[in-house]
Protein backbone atom coordinates (compact mmCIF):
# COMPACT_ATOMS: atom_id res chain seq x y z
CA UNK A 1 0.00 0.00 0.00
CA UNK A 2 1.42 3.37 -0.91
CA UNK A 3 1.17 6.14 1.37
CA UNK A 4 0.44 10.00 0.48
CA UNK A 5 1.13 12.76 1.84
CA UNK A 6 -0.39 16.48 1.01
CA UNK A 7 1.00 19.18 1.54
CA UNK A 8 -1.06 22.38 0.75
CA UNK A 9 0.30 25.65 -0.52
CA UNK A 10 -2.17 28.20 -1.29
CA UNK A 11 -4.87 25.76 -2.18
CA UNK A 12 -2.71 23.74 -4.11
CA UNK A 13 -2.07 20.04 -3.07
CA UNK A 14 0.82 17.99 -4.37
CA UNK A 15 0.37 14.49 -4.09
CA UNK A 16 3.36 12.49 -2.63
CA UNK A 17 4.35 9.36 -2.84
CA UNK A 18 6.13 8.07 0.58
CA UNK A 19 6.51 4.43 -0.27
CA UNK A 20 6.30 1.50 2.09
CA UNK A 21 7.84 2.17 5.13
CA UNK A 22 7.94 -0.33 8.22
CA UNK A 23 6.34 0.54 11.54
CA UNK A 24 7.70 -2.29 13.55
CA UNK A 25 10.88 -0.18 14.69
CA UNK A 26 8.60 3.10 15.54
CA UNK A 27 7.05 0.99 17.27
CA UNK A 28 10.22 -0.19 19.60
CA UNK A 29 10.76 3.36 19.59
CA UNK A 30 7.80 4.11 21.09
CA UNK A 31 7.65 1.47 23.89
CA UNK A 32 11.41 1.95 24.95
CA UNK A 33 10.77 5.77 25.33
CA UNK A 34 7.60 4.98 27.64
CA UNK A 35 10.14 2.80 29.55
CA UNK A 36 10.50 6.39 31.15
CA UNK A 37 6.76 5.82 32.16
CA UNK A 38 6.87 2.88 33.83
CA UNK A 39 9.79 4.34 36.17
CA UNK A 40 7.07 7.56 36.80
CA UNK A 41 4.31 5.16 37.15
CA UNK A 42 6.24 3.52 40.09
CA UNK A 43 6.23 6.65 41.65
CA UNK A 44 2.54 7.19 41.22
CA UNK A 45 2.14 3.36 42.69
CA UNK A 46 4.41 3.36 45.03
CA UNK A 47 1.77 4.88 47.87
CA UNK A 48 -0.73 2.28 46.40
CA UNK A 49 -0.18 -0.80 48.54
CA UNK A 50 2.02 0.93 51.05
CA UNK A 51 -0.57 1.64 53.65
CA UNK A 52 -0.83 4.01 56.24
CA UNK A 53 -0.41 1.17 59.10
CA UNK A 54 2.67 0.49 57.43
CA UNK A 55 4.11 3.87 56.90
CA UNK A 56 3.05 4.40 60.77
CA UNK A 57 4.57 1.56 62.41
CA UNK A 58 8.14 2.65 60.92
CA UNK A 59 8.63 0.26 58.09
CA UNK A 60 10.78 2.46 56.09
CA UNK A 61 13.82 2.48 57.73
CA UNK A 62 12.19 3.25 61.15
CA UNK A 63 10.64 6.59 60.14
CA UNK A 64 7.42 6.76 61.77
CA UNK A 65 4.35 8.95 60.23
CA UNK A 66 1.78 11.00 61.16
CA UNK A 67 -1.53 9.99 59.84
CA UNK A 68 -3.05 13.34 60.31
CA UNK A 69 -0.46 15.49 59.13
CA UNK A 70 2.33 13.01 56.87
CA UNK A 71 0.19 11.04 54.78
CA UNK A 72 -1.36 13.63 52.92
CA UNK A 73 2.04 15.18 52.12
CA UNK A 74 3.86 11.79 50.77
CA UNK A 75 1.27 11.32 48.36
CA UNK A 76 0.92 14.83 47.03
CA UNK A 77 4.78 16.21 47.08
CA UNK A 78 5.29 13.90 43.75
CA UNK A 79 2.25 15.79 41.87
CA UNK A 80 4.15 19.30 43.08
CA UNK A 81 7.36 18.38 41.76
CA UNK A 82 6.02 16.93 38.48
CA UNK A 83 4.22 20.32 37.99
CA UNK A 84 6.91 22.24 38.81
CA UNK A 85 8.55 20.43 35.59
CA UNK A 86 6.26 20.64 32.53
CA UNK A 87 7.44 24.01 31.87
CA UNK A 88 11.06 23.53 32.17
CA UNK A 89 11.35 20.22 30.22
CA UNK A 90 9.40 21.89 27.06
CA UNK A 91 12.61 24.42 26.92
CA UNK A 92 15.09 22.06 27.91
CA UNK A 93 13.74 19.57 24.84
CA UNK A 94 14.17 22.40 22.60
CA UNK A 95 17.59 23.12 24.16
CA UNK A 96 19.25 19.87 24.06
CA UNK A 97 17.00 17.19 21.96
CA UNK A 98 14.17 14.97 23.68
CA UNK A 99 16.68 11.78 23.50
CA UNK A 100 19.11 13.81 25.92
CA UNK A 101 16.63 15.65 28.15
CA UNK A 102 14.93 11.94 28.77
CA UNK A 103 17.67 9.85 29.29
CA UNK A 104 19.10 13.00 31.64
CA UNK A 105 16.00 11.84 34.11
CA UNK A 106 17.45 8.91 35.19
CA UNK A 107 19.66 11.85 37.84
CA UNK A 108 16.94 13.15 39.81
CA UNK A 109 15.03 9.53 39.73
CA UNK A 110 18.05 8.01 41.19
CA UNK A 111 18.91 10.97 44.00
CA UNK A 112 14.85 10.66 44.47
CA UNK A 113 14.51 6.93 45.24
CA UNK A 114 18.21 7.09 47.10
CA UNK A 115 16.39 9.89 49.42
CA UNK A 116 13.64 7.19 50.56
CA UNK A 117 15.63 4.27 50.43
CA UNK A 118 17.78 5.96 53.36
CA UNK A 119 15.39 8.25 54.95
CA UNK A 120 16.02 8.89 58.36
CA UNK A 121 13.00 11.28 59.05
CA UNK A 122 10.08 12.04 57.03
CA UNK A 123 11.63 15.43 55.51
CA UNK A 124 14.00 12.91 53.57
CA UNK A 125 11.14 10.89 52.19
CA UNK A 126 9.18 14.19 51.14
CA UNK A 127 11.85 15.68 49.11
CA UNK A 128 12.34 12.17 47.35
CA UNK A 129 8.77 12.23 46.69
CA UNK A 130 9.10 15.56 45.48
CA UNK A 131 12.59 15.32 43.26
CA UNK A 132 10.99 11.62 41.44
CA UNK A 133 8.47 13.74 40.44
CA UNK A 134 10.51 15.96 38.96
CA UNK A 135 11.48 13.41 36.95
CA UNK A 136 8.50 11.44 36.69
CA UNK A 137 6.40 14.45 35.71
CA UNK A 138 8.48 15.58 32.50
CA UNK A 139 8.03 12.57 30.84
CA UNK A 140 3.93 13.83 30.46
CA UNK A 141 5.45 16.16 27.91
CA UNK A 142 8.61 14.81 26.40
CA UNK A 143 7.08 11.58 25.79
CA UNK A 144 4.38 12.21 23.94
CA UNK A 145 6.64 14.84 22.50
CA UNK A 146 9.02 12.39 21.03
CA UNK A 147 6.57 9.60 19.99
CA UNK A 148 4.58 12.16 17.74
CA UNK A 149 7.85 13.36 16.34
CA UNK A 150 8.54 9.42 15.01
CA UNK A 151 5.18 8.54 14.31
CA UNK A 152 3.51 7.99 11.18
CA UNK A 153 0.49 9.60 10.71
CA UNK A 154 -1.68 6.05 10.79
CA UNK A 155 -0.36 4.28 13.74
CA UNK A 156 0.18 8.17 15.33
CA UNK A 157 -2.39 7.55 18.16
CA UNK A 158 -1.50 3.98 18.92
CA UNK A 159 1.88 5.22 19.54
CA UNK A 160 0.74 8.46 21.65
CA UNK A 161 -1.47 5.88 23.89
CA UNK A 162 1.87 3.94 24.59
CA UNK A 163 2.38 7.09 27.95
CA UNK A 164 -0.34 6.14 29.68
CA UNK A 165 -0.07 2.02 28.59
CA UNK A 166 3.53 2.37 29.87
CA UNK A 167 2.44 4.34 33.16
CA UNK A 168 0.05 1.92 33.96
CA UNK A 169 2.51 -0.85 33.70
CA UNK A 170 4.41 1.17 36.38
CA UNK A 171 1.72 1.53 38.83
CA UNK A 172 0.43 -2.34 38.48
CA UNK A 173 4.69 -2.90 39.21
CA UNK A 174 4.20 -0.78 41.70
CA UNK A 175 0.93 -2.33 43.18
CA UNK A 176 2.56 -5.92 43.04
CA UNK A 177 5.88 -5.10 45.26
CA UNK A 178 3.93 -3.46 47.99
CA UNK A 179 1.74 -6.29 48.57
CA UNK A 180 4.78 -8.39 49.29
CA UNK A 181 7.42 -6.88 50.39
CA UNK A 182 8.32 -4.20 52.44
CA UNK A 183 8.46 -0.90 51.73
CA UNK A 184 11.85 0.09 51.50
CA UNK A 185 13.07 -2.76 49.48
CA UNK A 186 10.32 -1.75 46.84
CA UNK A 187 11.64 1.11 46.76
CA UNK A 188 15.05 -0.19 46.35
CA UNK A 189 13.56 -2.04 43.12
CA UNK A 190 11.49 0.81 41.80
CA UNK A 191 15.17 2.81 41.61
CA UNK A 192 16.09 0.37 39.27
CA UNK A 193 13.48 0.93 36.91
CA UNK A 194 15.21 4.10 35.51
CA UNK A 195 18.39 2.71 35.05
CA UNK A 196 16.69 -0.08 33.06
CA UNK A 197 15.11 3.00 30.76
CA UNK A 198 18.39 4.35 30.24
CA UNK A 199 19.76 1.24 29.12
CA UNK A 200 16.82 0.49 26.43
CA UNK A 201 16.03 3.60 25.29
CA UNK A 202 20.03 4.48 24.87
CA UNK A 203 20.16 2.65 21.36
CA UNK A 204 17.18 4.92 19.75
CA UNK A 205 17.70 8.01 17.66
CA UNK A 206 17.05 11.85 17.77
CA UNK A 207 13.31 12.64 16.21
CA UNK A 208 13.88 13.52 12.96
CA UNK A 209 11.97 16.80 13.59
CA UNK A 210 14.42 18.31 16.39
CA UNK A 211 17.42 17.25 14.22
CA UNK A 212 16.08 19.36 11.16
CA UNK A 213 15.17 21.70 13.82
CA UNK A 214 18.98 22.03 14.60
CA UNK A 215 19.82 22.32 10.69
CA UNK A 216 21.09 18.66 11.16
CA UNK A 217 19.52 16.73 7.96
CA UNK A 218 21.87 14.24 7.93
CA UNK A 219 21.10 13.25 11.33
CA UNK A 220 17.35 13.49 10.38
CA UNK A 221 18.03 11.08 7.58
CA UNK A 222 19.40 8.91 9.47
CA UNK A 223 16.72 8.76 12.16
CA UNK A 224 13.86 7.97 9.46
CA UNK A 225 16.07 5.18 7.92
CA UNK A 226 16.00 3.54 11.16
CA UNK A 227 12.53 4.08 11.61
CA UNK A 228 11.01 3.65 8.16
CA UNK A 229 13.30 1.24 6.43
CA UNK A 230 15.22 1.45 3.70
CA UNK A 231 12.15 1.79 0.73
CA UNK A 232 10.56 4.81 2.20
CA UNK A 233 11.07 7.80 0.08
CA UNK A 234 12.75 9.65 3.29
CA UNK A 235 13.59 12.97 1.07
CA UNK A 236 9.83 12.86 0.48
CA UNK A 237 9.18 13.74 4.63
CA UNK A 238 12.07 15.51 4.94
CA UNK A 239 10.80 17.91 2.39
CA UNK A 240 7.37 17.74 4.52
CA UNK A 241 8.95 18.38 7.96
CA UNK A 242 11.04 21.22 6.48
CA UNK A 243 8.14 22.95 4.69
CA UNK A 244 6.01 22.21 8.08
CA UNK A 245 9.12 24.26 9.76
CA UNK A 246 9.42 26.82 7.17
CA UNK A 247 5.52 27.41 7.60
CA UNK A 248 5.76 27.52 11.84
CA UNK A 249 8.53 30.40 11.31
CA UNK A 250 6.47 32.46 8.31
CA UNK A 251 3.57 32.41 10.72
CA UNK A 252 5.42 32.87 14.13
CA UNK A 253 3.18 35.14 16.00
CA UNK A 254 2.85 36.61 19.59
CA UNK A 255 0.17 34.74 21.76
CA UNK A 256 -1.79 37.86 21.82
CA UNK A 257 -1.98 37.75 18.04
CA UNK A 258 -2.80 34.19 18.05
CA UNK A 259 -5.23 34.80 20.77
CA UNK A 260 -7.36 36.61 18.27
CA UNK A 261 -8.01 33.18 16.33
CA UNK A 262 -11.40 31.38 17.16
CA UNK A 263 -8.92 27.69 16.77
CA UNK A 264 -6.55 28.86 19.41
CA UNK A 265 -9.25 29.64 21.54
CA UNK A 266 -11.02 26.58 21.43
CA UNK A 267 -8.03 24.63 21.54
CA UNK A 268 -7.15 26.03 24.84
CA UNK A 269 -10.95 26.16 25.87
CA UNK A 270 -10.96 22.22 25.43
CA UNK A 271 -7.10 21.20 26.52
CA UNK A 272 -7.71 22.74 29.83
CA UNK A 273 -11.17 21.64 30.35
CA UNK A 274 -10.34 17.88 29.45
CA UNK A 275 -7.22 18.37 32.25
CA UNK A 276 -9.80 19.27 34.49
CA UNK A 277 -12.18 16.49 33.82
CA UNK A 278 -9.44 14.21 33.93
CA UNK A 279 -8.21 15.08 37.68
CA UNK A 280 -11.55 15.82 39.04
CA UNK A 281 -13.01 12.28 38.14
CA UNK A 282 -11.27 11.15 40.94
CA UNK A 283 -8.22 9.06 39.03
CA UNK A 284 -5.82 10.33 41.70
CA UNK A 285 -7.88 9.91 44.65
CA UNK A 286 -8.14 6.32 43.48
CA UNK A 287 -4.35 5.71 42.61
CA UNK A 288 -2.94 7.05 45.48
CA UNK A 289 -5.22 5.58 48.02
CA UNK A 290 -6.53 2.39 46.56
CA UNK A 291 -5.61 0.25 49.42
CA UNK A 292 -6.79 2.82 51.81
CA UNK A 293 -10.50 2.97 49.76
CA UNK A 294 -10.75 -0.55 49.93
CA UNK A 295 -9.96 -0.96 53.64
CA UNK A 296 -12.52 1.65 54.23
CA UNK A 297 -15.23 -0.44 52.08
CA UNK A 298 -15.18 -3.52 54.71
CA UNK A 299 -14.60 -6.35 51.75
CA UNK A 300 -13.42 -9.61 52.89
CA UNK A 301 -10.95 -9.46 49.75
CA UNK A 302 -7.43 -8.32 51.14
CA UNK A 303 -7.02 -4.68 50.60
CA UNK A 304 -3.46 -5.79 48.32
CA UNK A 305 -5.41 -8.06 46.36
CA UNK A 306 -8.23 -5.68 45.40
CA UNK A 307 -5.63 -2.97 44.59
CA UNK A 308 -3.64 -5.54 42.02
CA UNK A 309 -6.83 -6.33 40.36
CA UNK A 310 -7.58 -2.46 39.67
CA UNK A 311 -3.83 -2.12 38.71
CA UNK A 312 -4.59 -5.19 35.92
CA UNK A 313 -7.77 -3.71 35.12
CA UNK A 314 -5.74 -0.64 34.06
CA UNK A 315 -3.02 -1.85 32.08
CA UNK A 316 -5.58 -4.16 29.89
CA UNK A 317 -8.02 -1.26 29.22
CA UNK A 318 -5.17 0.63 28.66
CA UNK A 319 -3.24 -1.64 26.17
CA UNK A 320 -7.25 -2.01 24.48
CA UNK A 321 -7.49 1.68 24.29
CA UNK A 322 -3.99 1.24 22.11
CA UNK A 323 -5.28 -1.03 19.45
CA UNK A 324 -8.75 0.81 19.11
CA UNK A 325 -7.74 4.69 19.51
CA UNK A 326 -7.19 4.94 15.54
CA UNK A 327 -10.27 3.00 14.93
CA UNK A 328 -13.02 4.17 16.40
CA UNK A 329 -11.38 7.92 17.26
CA UNK A 330 -10.83 9.97 19.94
CA UNK A 331 -14.06 11.57 20.85
CA UNK A 332 -16.10 8.32 20.95
CA UNK A 333 -13.63 6.64 23.81
CA UNK A 334 -14.11 10.26 25.70
CA UNK A 335 -17.28 10.34 26.15
CA UNK A 336 -17.98 6.45 27.10
CA UNK A 337 -15.20 6.51 29.18
CA UNK A 338 -16.10 9.73 30.95
CA UNK A 339 -20.18 8.46 31.04
CA UNK A 340 -18.90 5.39 32.58
CA UNK A 341 -16.69 7.16 35.48
CA UNK A 342 -19.65 9.15 36.50
CA UNK A 343 -21.87 5.74 36.98
CA UNK A 344 -19.21 4.01 38.66
CA UNK A 345 -18.45 7.10 41.28
CA UNK A 346 -22.04 7.27 42.20
CA UNK A 347 -22.27 3.46 42.57
CA UNK A 348 -19.27 3.64 44.87
CA UNK A 349 -20.94 6.88 46.39
CA UNK A 350 -24.02 4.55 47.39
CA UNK A 351 -22.40 2.13 48.60
CA UNK A 352 -20.40 4.47 51.19
CA UNK A 353 -23.70 5.68 52.16
CA UNK A 354 -25.13 2.63 52.94
CA UNK A 355 -21.96 1.73 55.24
CA UNK A 356 -21.42 5.43 56.73
CA UNK A 357 -24.47 6.44 57.47
CA UNK A 358 -25.53 3.02 58.65
CA UNK A 359 -28.81 2.63 56.60
CA UNK A 360 -28.62 -1.09 56.36
CA UNK A 361 -27.61 -3.69 59.03
CA UNK A 362 -24.05 -5.62 58.73
CA UNK A 363 -25.45 -8.77 57.44
CA UNK A 364 -27.28 -6.54 54.18
CA UNK A 365 -23.29 -4.74 53.88
CA UNK A 366 -21.50 -7.92 53.34
CA UNK A 367 -24.36 -9.13 50.74
CA UNK A 368 -23.05 -6.24 48.54
CA UNK A 369 -19.41 -5.67 49.47
CA UNK A 370 -18.93 -6.79 45.54
CA UNK A 371 -20.12 -3.38 44.98
CA UNK A 372 -17.25 -0.96 45.54
CA UNK A 373 -14.84 -3.63 43.99
CA UNK A 374 -17.20 -3.58 40.92
CA UNK A 375 -17.13 -0.20 40.89
CA UNK A 376 -13.71 0.86 41.29
CA UNK A 377 -12.66 -2.11 38.68
CA UNK A 378 -14.80 -0.38 36.03
CA UNK A 379 -14.00 2.88 36.94
CA UNK A 380 -10.22 2.29 36.23
CA UNK A 381 -11.10 0.37 32.97
CA UNK A 382 -13.08 3.19 30.84
CA UNK A 383 -10.80 5.42 32.96
CA UNK A 384 -7.84 3.42 30.55
CA UNK A 385 -9.84 3.15 27.54
CA UNK A 386 -10.90 7.02 27.03
CA UNK A 387 -9.51 10.12 30.01
CA UNK A 388 -6.24 8.47 30.74
CA UNK A 389 -4.26 8.38 27.15
CA UNK A 390 -6.38 10.89 25.51
CA UNK A 391 -6.18 14.24 26.98
CA UNK A 392 -2.51 13.91 26.86
CA UNK A 393 -2.44 12.90 22.69
CA UNK A 394 -5.31 15.44 21.69
CA UNK A 395 -3.65 18.54 23.07
CA UNK A 396 -1.10 18.12 21.17
CA UNK A 397 -3.02 17.32 17.88
CA UNK A 398 -5.09 20.53 18.59
CA UNK A 399 -3.31 23.18 19.62
CA UNK A 400 -1.92 25.98 16.93
CA UNK A 401 1.36 25.40 16.35
CA UNK A 402 2.73 28.53 17.43
CA UNK A 403 1.68 28.45 21.06
CA UNK A 404 2.05 24.50 21.09
CA UNK A 405 5.23 24.33 23.30
CA UNK A 406 4.29 26.44 25.70
CA UNK A 407 0.50 25.93 26.16
CA UNK A 408 1.50 22.19 26.42
CA UNK A 409 3.63 22.93 28.90
CA UNK A 410 0.66 24.96 30.73
CA UNK A 411 -1.95 22.08 30.05
CA UNK A 412 0.43 20.13 32.42
CA UNK A 413 1.23 22.38 34.68
CA UNK A 414 -3.05 22.68 35.28
CA UNK A 415 -3.18 19.31 35.64
CA UNK A 416 -0.54 18.10 38.20
CA UNK A 417 -1.78 21.29 40.05
CA UNK A 418 -5.17 19.46 39.89
CA UNK A 419 -3.64 16.08 40.55
CA UNK A 420 -2.26 17.75 43.81
CA UNK A 421 -5.39 19.48 45.18
CA UNK A 422 -7.50 16.27 44.39
CA UNK A 423 -4.63 13.68 46.43
CA UNK A 424 -3.43 16.27 49.32
CA UNK A 425 -7.16 17.24 50.14
CA UNK A 426 -8.65 13.71 48.90
CA UNK A 427 -8.79 12.72 52.78
CA UNK A 428 -9.93 16.05 54.32
CA UNK A 429 -12.42 16.04 51.63
CA UNK A 430 -13.85 12.74 53.01
CA UNK A 431 -13.77 13.56 56.97
CA UNK A 432 -15.57 16.79 56.14
CA UNK A 433 -18.53 15.82 54.12
CA UNK A 434 -18.00 12.10 54.13
CA UNK A 435 -16.29 9.46 52.15
CA UNK A 436 -19.84 8.74 49.60
CA UNK A 437 -20.30 13.11 48.85
CA UNK A 438 -16.82 13.33 47.60
CA UNK A 439 -17.54 10.79 44.97
CA UNK A 440 -20.71 12.03 44.13
CA UNK A 441 -18.73 15.18 43.30
CA UNK A 442 -16.55 13.38 41.40
CA UNK A 443 -19.23 11.48 39.51
CA UNK A 444 -21.17 14.77 38.56
CA UNK A 445 -18.14 16.77 37.25
CA UNK A 446 -17.24 13.49 35.00
CA UNK A 447 -21.07 13.89 33.90
CA UNK A 448 -20.73 17.43 32.74
CA UNK A 449 -17.85 16.70 31.48
CA UNK A 450 -19.42 14.05 29.23
CA UNK A 451 -22.02 16.67 28.10
CA UNK A 452 -19.04 18.94 27.17
CA UNK A 453 -16.78 16.21 25.19
CA UNK A 454 -20.34 15.40 23.06
CA UNK A 455 -20.76 19.61 22.10
CA UNK A 456 -17.50 20.87 22.10
CA UNK A 457 -14.94 18.69 21.48
CA UNK A 458 -13.74 17.41 17.56
CA UNK A 459 -12.61 14.45 16.41
CA UNK A 460 -9.09 14.28 15.40
CA UNK A 461 -9.13 10.52 14.20
CA UNK A 462 -7.07 10.69 10.40
CA UNK A 463 -6.38 14.13 10.21
CA UNK A 464 -3.51 16.50 9.50
CA UNK A 465 -2.89 18.89 11.91
CA UNK A 466 -3.91 21.47 8.45
CA UNK A 467 -7.78 20.29 8.85
CA UNK A 468 -7.82 20.01 12.60
CA UNK A 469 -7.05 24.15 12.32
CA UNK A 470 -9.42 24.65 9.97
CA UNK A 471 -12.16 22.49 11.68
CA UNK A 472 -11.54 24.78 14.53
CA UNK A 473 -11.89 28.10 13.05
CA UNK A 474 -14.93 27.01 11.92
CA UNK A 475 -14.45 26.18 8.14
CA UNK A 476 -15.76 22.47 7.09
CA UNK A 477 -14.79 20.60 4.11
CA UNK A 478 -17.19 18.64 2.25
CA UNK A 479 -16.64 15.14 2.32
CA UNK A 480 -14.47 15.11 5.61
CA UNK A 481 -16.80 12.06 6.43
CA UNK A 482 -18.31 13.86 9.32
CA UNK A 483 -21.63 14.13 11.27
CA UNK A 484 -22.41 17.15 12.76
CA UNK A 485 -21.05 16.27 16.30
CA UNK A 486 -17.73 15.41 14.65
CA UNK A 487 -18.36 11.64 15.07
CA UNK A 488 -16.06 9.94 11.98
CA UNK A 489 -18.67 8.05 10.32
Amino acid sequence: MMEKSGVSTNNLVVEVNYGKGKKLPQYIAALSVCMGSVAAGTVLGWTGNITEGELQAGELNDVFINKDTDYGWIGSFMTLGAMLMCFPIGFICDLIGRKLAMLLTIIPFSVGWLLIIFANNTDMIFAGRFITGLAGGSFCVSAPLYTSEIAQKEIRGALGSYFQLLLTVGILFAYLLGAFIDAQIVSVICAIVPLVFGVVFFLQPETPVYSLKKGNEEAARKSLRRLRGDNYNIDAEIADIKASLEEQKSQKISFRESFKKKATKKSLLICFSLMFFQQFGGINAVIFYVGTIFTETGADIEPSIATIIVGVMQVVFTFIASLVIDKFGRKILLIISDFVMGISGILLGIYFTLKDRELITEDELKDITFLPILSLCIFIAVFSLGFGPIPWMISAELLPPEIKSNASSAAGTFNWLLAFLVTKFYRDLTVAIETDTTFYIFSVISLLGTVFIYFVVPETKGKSLEQIQRELNGEREVGEGLDNKGFSS
